[in-house]
This record gives structure tokens, C-alpha cells and sequence, in this order.
């Protein structure tokens, strides 16, 4: 996957922004010190709702590779509930600083009643398009980013 990397200065501190050329969404924040060249990298976490229809079966998720998990459902290389049910559209996401944050999210909107889960869907994305539909259709693609 091209990449787009982004140089900025912040409290004398140099900070590389590196984001998917597919996407807008921050993929990793570098903060190198200007003194031990040290690198803490930040990483993001996604809560995720997949469907194979408007208003058909929901399944929530949480990964740390949204593009790449997204990939792996698309393909029916996840066995259980998803292959089953050929969930495969990403209808709705959220992003995380922290695994912790988004764990207890996911189990929120899990128990959540569906309705909840339908109206939280259609405030972002009423016509219940696919996502990912344009995103990469090759592993190599979606797992470069790692």
C-alpha cells in the first residue's frame, strides 16, 4: 500500500505522521527525540459492525488492522459467525488510542439492543453502503501498513 508520510515539528520534538494513501484515517504517529532518537509509536484500535444487507444480520469486531481484518472477512478466511452468515460489509467503525478503550466499546454496543445498533449505523452511513468496498482487494495491500 502507498503511504503518505508527513514530517511536522512539536515541541521541539520531530513527529512522522504515516497515513494509507487509500484512506484519510491516521494509521501511526512516530514521536522521534531529538536527543536519543527514540520512537514511541502510538497505535490505533477499530470497533467494527459488518452486515451483508440493510438492516440484515450485525456482527461487531475489534482490531488493531482494520483494512487488513476487513480483507480477511471479505474472503472468508475468519471461521465461525461471519462465513456463516456472509458478513461481509463494513457498515459502520470507530478508532481507539487505546486497546482498552475499545474493548469495553465493543462489549457496549454487543449489548446494545439492535435497534441501537441500527440507528448508530445509519447517523454515519444511512444508505448502508459497504465502507470497504474500494479498499484493497489483495493481502499484500491490506497488510503492508503493519
Amino acid at each position: 500500500m502507498k503511504q503518505i508520510v508527513i514530517p511536522l515539528k512539536q515541541n521541539k520534538k520531530r513527529i512522522q505522521i504515516v497515513i494509507p494513501a487509500t484512506c484519510t484515517e491516521l494509521v501511526e504517529v512516530r514521536q522521534e527525540s531529538t536527543r536519543n532518537n527514540m520512537y514511541k509509536t502510538i497505535h490505533q484500535y477499530y470497533v467494527y459492525i459488518l452486515s451483508n444487507k440493510k438492516n440484515g444480520t450485525l456482527y461487531i469486531g475489534i482490531t488493531n488492522n482494520l483494512e487488513r481484518r476487513v480483507f480477511e472477512h471479505k474472503n472468508k478466511l475468519v471461521d465461525g459467525f461471519t462465513k456463516k452468515y456472509n458478513l461481509t460489509k463494513l457498515m459502520y467503525y470507530e478508532i481507539f488510542q487505546h486497546v482498552d478503550e475499545a474493548i469495553k466499546r465493543e462489549k457496549r454496543l454487543k449489548k446494545w439492543k439492535r435497534q441501537w445498533k441500527i440507528n448508530l449505523i445509519e447517523e454515519k452511513n444511512p444508505n448502508w453502503k459497504d465502507i470497504a468496498s474500494d479498499w484493497a482487494t489483495n493481502m499484500d495491500s491490506a497488510t503492508s501498513a503493519e
